[in-house]
């Protein structure tokens, strides 16, 4: 009989053969970072040297692209390898699920023994819905699982399979002792430890850099930039890409000293195209100039939002020592849909298989450096919020808006997509704008069973979680007799208890993103404009009854008040009529700011019951959307 220790032994060292058949897999996208950011692409004001090592060590991809230029639908793009012609959440509202049937990374890699844990900002389904993560595969997700929860490093509590996990001293917003990121970050550390004797797939969605510009000034990063003569919000993003740096490093060095370096395919990359921060007359691309390189000038047009190549154009690189070449550069044209394919071929040998309808093409030739037996794309095709593109090889084609004029471009001569060329090409467009057209399947969204969970993580981005305006319960709505908050301080409105919306032009239901939000006297909730399944195009309007006749002398609007600008209306009107069917020469319109605040709009004074408000073009340049956090009438 053999001695114990040596049964062990053998048994361990079984058990680590096994494991080394089935590699390990760690995807980090860090949302909104932009493409040349970077020190080793380009990158000259933020220092990366833990990436810059990575991509010494690994392979960089120049042509990878987003699935989206938005959070939640390249999320959904790359959980589940297809499109967003194909996905069921192609809309930014942070709550729009997965469905129930719908397959990701983790739900593939789970029945073949890995591991599965998600950190971060999950954003494709909130709480009591079909798509929570612990419902698509994964053991363990902590951290968001409503983006708009997500946009405050100082939330009350995060989530962790549904259920809520405190953070210390924290109101939301950027106040409070508990660091959310710092707890995320830890969480992702824990799992690849406890999880270094068996398979696993890390899933790590981080959200820095995303704003609110929030870094702790004891964060060995604040100090390397604090000094500097950028804005404050561009001083605490660029110590925020550090910060990912310093722990890509520890993630790496964990890697390491717990012998799994070499069984371990590590991805990182951005989550959508850059935005423009921080623009200025010297810097209008921004001052970290993320997509305009700062060396050769060469730009890409457009930022995230959009769908020209600034608005999905990502940093992209894998590391697998052992596997991948070190110092490759690749110039494969791919996107996040690629990647459930690639995983599920690296990890074949256990039985894994990507499921039948997805849109992505396994990039494990490329990483492996068998670049013959690569396959190609036919195309890349986006959609969001109206915009279409379609990529086909250097070829372009563009739309910004459903009933727009197709633009082409060829971005081999022409990066920037300055010179269109649709005109001087029908054919080649048309051809084009046919596979854009077969590409497109009506959306099919998950659902909830209820919504008053989610709207509660919704307000925790305020600190208001506990807010008794809510009921809790199914659909979340407002007690009947509730306490209005006062939502705007300005002089003379008119109350709104007897208001009712009594015609919308469209409001996203989705995500609860009600017309009557406007009238509801609590500036945290919102009506949108559709979105969810495509757009609605402008005007968008809205009519209120104000329960009997008045006075009005003119009108406030309110826009969004989280970190957005999604719909924030730019040009408006307001009408006053007698009747609900019938309006006449607007009363009043405007060019509104891109504020915050209340806005007061004054109008000749004029006495009805009913007012018509008109949204004509939002504050985003895409002019698709409307939005309105509380409309407010003034009265004599």
């Amino acid at each position: 009989m053999k001695p114990l220790a040596l049964v062990l032994s053998s048994f361990l060292i079984l058990v680590s053969s096994l494991a080394a058949q089935r590699p390990n897999v760690i995807y980090l996208m860090a949302d909104e970072l932009g493409y040349h950011e970077l020190a080793f692409m380009g990158g000259k004001n933020i220092r990366t040297p833990h990436l810059d090592s990575m991509a010494a060590e690994g392979i960089v991809f120049k042509n990878m692209f987003a699935g989206s230029s938005v959070c939640a639908p390249t999320r959904c793009c790359f959980l589940t390898g297809k499109h967003s012609g194909h996905t069921s959440v192609r809309a930014n509202g942070g709550g729009t699920p997965l469905r129930a049937d719908e397959a990701t990374i983790a739900s593939i890699l789970k029945p073949l023994g890995y591991a599965t844990g998600g950190f971060g900002k999950w954003g494709n389904g909130g709480r009591d819905s079909t798509g929570v993560p612990e419902k698509h595969g994964f053991d363990t997700f902590l951290g968001y699982y409503d983006q708009v929860h997500a946009h405050t490093y100082y939330p009350p509590y995060l989530i962790q399979n549904s259920e809520e996990v405190p953070l210390k001293g924290n109101n939301g917003g950027s106040q409070g002792e508990t660091y959310s990121h710092y707890v995320i970050h830890d969480a992702a550390m824990k799992f690849i430890r406890d999880h270094a004797r068996q398979p696993f797939f890390a899933y790590l969605p981080y959200t820095p850099p995303h704003g609110n510009f929030d870094i702790p000034d004891s964060d060995h990063a604040w100090a390397l930039y604090k000094a500097q003569p950028w804005p404050e919000d561009a001083r605490r993003y660029a110590a925020m890409v550090t910060m990912i740096d310093r722990q890509v490093g520890e993630m790496l060095a964990l890697l390491q000293e717990l012998g799994i370096d070499g069984n371990t395919l590590v991805f990182f990359s951005g989550d959508n195209g850059a935005n423009d921060y921080f623009k200025s007359k010297d810097h209008p691309r921004g001052v970290h100039s993320g997509n305009k390189h700062p060396d050769t000038g060469i730009e890409y047009r457009g930022n995230k939002g959009t769908l020209y190549e600034g608005g999905v154009r990502i940093p992209f690189i894998a590391r697998w020592p052992g596997k991948i070449v070190p110092g490759s550069v690749s110039e494969h044209l791919g996107y996040f849909p690629d990647v459930l394919p690639t995983v599920a071929e690296a990890t074949e040998a256990t039985g894994a298989t990507a499921p039948a309808d997805i849109d992505g093409i396994s990039i494990l030739p490329t990483l492996l450096g068998q670049n013959a037996e690569q396959k190609q794309h036919a195309y890349l095709y986006w959609e969001i919020n109206g915009w279409t593109a379609i990529r086909q090889g250097t070829w372009r084609a563009v739309r910004t808006k459903q009933n727009a004029a197709w633009e082409l471009y060829d971005v081999a001569t022409d990066p920037a997509e300055s010179k269109d060329l649709a005109a001087a090409k029908p054919d080649l467009l048309a051809q084009l704008t046919a596979l854009a057209e077969k590409a497109h399947e009506p959306i099919r969204e998950g659902t909830f069973t209820r919504t008053d969970r989610h709207e509660r993580d919704r307000r925790a981005k305020f600190g208001k979680q506990d807010d008794t305006t809510l009921e809790a319960s199914p659909g979340g709505v407002k007690k009947k007799g509730a306490k209005r908050a006062a939502a705007m301080p300005v002089e003379g409105l008119l109350p709104n208890k007897d208001w009712k919306i009594v015609r919308v032009s469209s409001e996203n239901t989705g995500n609860s993103k009600y017309a009557a939000n406007a009238i509801d006297g609590d500036p945290d909730t919102l009506w949108h404009s559709k979105f969810s399944g495509g757009t609605v195009p402008p005007p968008h309007e809205l009519v209120i009854d104000l329960g009997s006749p008045h006075r009005i002398r003119g009108f406030v609007y309110l826009g969004r008040q989280d970190g957005g600008w999604n719909g924030a209306a730019k040009d408006i009107e307001f009408a006053i009529s007698n009747s609900a069917d019938a309006f006449g020469t607007p009363a009043v319109k405007s060019t509104l700011k891109k504020i915050k605040t209340p806005q007061t709009l004054d109008c000749t004074p004029t006495t009805g019951r009913y007012v018509l408000l008109r949204i004509l073009a939002e504050q985003r340049e895409v002019n698709e959307l409307g939005s309105a956090a509380e409309i407010g009438v003034l009265g004599e």
